[in-house]
């Protein structure tokens, strides 16, 4: 049986893998959008933490973890999508060494980004 309304160059089945691909993206962007709250989070409490009165050590990692991660996964977020798959890893790789770095003071704030931002990569 035919689809009277369907155009001529259409099958019956054709719509489902754009639908399913459109279901995967969206499921990244939300990954992705939830690394970015969770990135832009940490970095104010690193920023604080900077500007507050018990300050520690302006080092290398704070200043990175102050800077970088809310632009990257912003980045990441609103990439196209072949380059959103490098974007995250260059973002992933700031995160694990600014973690590495500052483990003693916010370093640990920004794990649930990484691991968010992770998996909204694999997604994507």
């Amino acid at each position: 049986m035919t689809d009277q309304n369907a155009p001529a160059g259409t099958s019956p089945g054709s719509g489902t893998a754009a639908a399913v691909g459109d279901a995967q993206s969206s499921l990244a962007l939300a990954w992705l959008r939830g690394a970015l709250i969770l990135a832009g989070a940490a970095q104010l409490i690193t920023i604080s933490a900077l500007t507050g009165a018990d300050r520690p050590a302006a080092t290398w990692s704070l200043l990175l973890l102050a800077i970088a991660p809310a632009p990257l996964a912003a980045a990441t977020l609103l990439a196209p999508v072949r380059i959103r798959r490098p974007a995250a890893i260059i973002c992933a790789v700031v995160l694990v060494a600014g973690i590495a770095g500052a483990i003693g003071h916010t370093g640990l704030f920004f794990v649930p980004a990484l691991a968010v931002l992770v998996i909204g990569a694999v997604k994507a």
